[in-house]
């Protein structure tokens, strides 16, 4: 048992509170990270203005990077030393884990959206009462986080954690709707609806791969322009006649859209930009969408549901860093760094568009 800070959530839409915690150590299959940095998602305020009552007070936060401090005794692969990206939890036995899918794990809600560990235990505690934690197998708006040994990824030592914490959900989920599940052809057409750190990553890599055009839709002058330097041929604002100008700009419809900001008009819009057997890829968190279904058929379009990019993270992880690498998916340029304990400022400055992935830093 060790002293950590954590940012706690105490009730449902409640601000983070920072308040001193104890952490366990680590089980057989566990491993205990000191946290250097961790993006803020908008799946993390999303999550916690919704969270269950009974399931609080709560530490959010799912993009961790740090160094391993302890493992457990079965642990193999992961040393105490050792760098490491923290993401979701799967339990590595199950239809679609054996299968290379473990976004989509059969015990994933139990793993990640519980409160805490698949056994309903939790790791950390505050002044003797159990504290809920465990999202997304981590909880990682904390100077420490216990997690199991499938959601750590160990990475180089020089590779700047503020471009590891976000691979670890958002760059992953962007970039791997992509590249893992629509899979373009070099020289056709995609386009990205909302440029924030998941439609940016999922515009990097349709730039990497040789998309062409690509196209991204936002409210946010900034961001449009951010999106441009990063490759986009056009980046539009999403008024009126925006279905009609994709279709312009992508030769009679888009090959591949890719939907991030959860709105069902926008999901409309995207099968409306969609050239027939296009593809449409549903990535942000939102409530019931409706189309008209003779639309669909006569297009023959296909939709898909994306959770972490359909990615294998201990496989996924290490090419994303490849392109990073070679220059191909600039990661740190979606980044803005905030101290740990400015987490309310980072999370206000994501909330008005001025900062597209703010990432806190731990000293």
């Amino acid at each position: 048992m060790r002293r950590v800070r954590a940012a706690v959530t105490e009730a449902p839409g409640a601000p983070f509170t920072l308040r001193d915690a104890d952490i366990e150590d680590p089980r057989p299959y566990e491993v205990l990270v000191r946290m250097t940095a961790v993006g803020i998602c908008h799946t993390d305020l999303t999550m916690r203005d919704t969270w269950p009552r009974r399931l609080t007070p709560m530490v959010f936060g799912h993009e961790g990077a740090g160094r391993v401090e302890a493992v457990g005794a079965e642990v193999t692969g992961i040393a105490p030393g050792d760098h490491v990206c923290l993401t979701f939890a799967s339990c590595g036995a199950c239809e679609q884990c054996a299968a290379g899918h473990p976004a989509y794990c059969h015990s994933a809600r139990a793993r990640n959206l519980s409160g805490g560990r698949d056994d309903g235990t939790t790791p950390l505690s505050l002044d003797g009462t159990p504290l809920r934690a465990g999202f997304f197998g981590q909880s990682s708006f904390a100077t420490h986080a216990v997690v199991h040994e499938r959601g750590v990824v160990k990475v180089e030592s020089d590779l700047p954690a503020t471009v590891v914490a976000p691979l670890g959900c958002g760059g992953q989920t962007g970039a791997g709707t992509v590249l893992n599940r629509l899979r373009p052809e070099p020289g056709s057409s995609l386009v990205v609806l909302g440029a924030g750190g998941v439609g940016l990553s999922a515009l990097m890599a349709a730039v990497a791969v040789g998309c062409d055009p690509v196209v991204a839709v936002d409210p946010i002058a900034s961001r449009r322009a951010l999106a441009t330097a990063l490759g986009a041929e056009a980046a539009l604002a999403p008024g009126d006649g925006l279905v009609a100008a994709l279709r312009d700009l992508t030769g009679g419809g888009a090959h591949h859209v890719v939907e991030t900001t959860g709105r069902p008009e926008m999901a409309r819009r995207a099968v409306g930009a969609l050239r027939p057997r296009g593809e449409l890829a549903l990535l942000g968190l939102g409530g019931e969408v409706t189309f008209e279904v003779m639309g669909l058929l006569a297009k023959g379009v296909r939709v898909h549901g994306v959770i972490e990019g359909d990615s294998d993270p201990g496989r996924f992880l290490p090419e994303l860093i490849s392109l990073h690498r070679r220059g191909l998916f600039p990661l740190d340029r979606l980044v803005t760094t905030f101290p740990f304990e400015d987490i309310d400022a980072a999370v206000a400055a994501m909330g008005d568009g001025s900062v597209v992935k703010p990432v806190l830093t731990f000293t």
